[in-house]
């Protein structure tokens, strides 16, 4: 093989996203907040319709919990801290902080 033809090696310092690994972001329930704060907060943060919003609404109630986003650390992590930073539901008086999001492994 003539030493032009040769394979060559490539090093990429950069970190492709596709080779990161992925995180869920899940919802947690409670009960303290609206289905109408969850379908807003979830509209404002993530940008989801009221029906896509509304169905992880009716899943975080009968399960306890929801995956609402799935992607890089930074991503979920930035995401999270905008649901942890939305606000009480001002239609429950007995609510006092926003709602609860966890970061785990996508496995």
């Amino acid at each position: 093989m003539d030493a032009a033809t040769k394979p060559g090696i490539e090093i990429h310092e950069d970190t492709d996203q596709e080779y990161e690994p992925l995180y869920h972001l899940i919802l947690l329930d409670d009960q303290y907040h609206s289905y109408n704060y969850v379908v807003l907060m979830l509209g404002a943060v993530f940008g989801y319709s009221v029906e896509k919003a509304f169905a992880i609404a009716c899943v975080v109630d009968s399960t306890g919990q929801a995956v609402v986003m799935t992607g890089s650390h930074d991503e979920v992590r930035s995401k999270q801290d905008q649901i942890h930073s939305f606000g009480p539901d001002p239609m429950l008086t007995e609510c006092k902080g926003s709602m609860s999001a966890i970061i785990e492994p996508a496995a």
